[in-house]
């Protein structure tokens, strides 16, 4: 890939010759001269351990990023959909009383 193909935000898939063994997907936070700053998003179970050592990020040569396939794209878009939900709860008829004598 070359730098001009790269932009600040996009999502692309990696690989790293030194610090992780098996190929990742990061975003991507700044751009030098012949690498990009990744923020690691989705990587293989065995490099677990590497990327939390690495606080989620690392320096990719621009010759070893790829653009992710829409099939990983889809996949990781599911992941961050599913992550947390909040509703809210009814109270019961019980607690609505027992909150309406207390303002009394």
């Amino acid at each position: 890939m070359k730098k001009a193909d790269v932009k600040a935000d996009d999502i692309l898939s990696a690989k790293s010759e030194e610090e992780l063994t098996k190929p990742f997907v990061g975003k991507v936070e700044k751009i030098y001269e012949n690498s990009v700053l990744l923020k690691i998003i989705d990587y293989d179970k065995a490099d677990k351990t590497a990327v939390s050592d690495l606080n989620q990020k690392i320096v990719v040569n621009f010759k070893n990023l790829k653009t992710v396939s829409k099939k990983k794209m889809k996949e990781i878009q599911a992941l961050a959909k599913s992550d947390v939900k909040v509703e809210k709860i009814k109270k019961s008829a019980k607690e609505k009383a027992t909150t309406d004598t207390n303002k009394e």
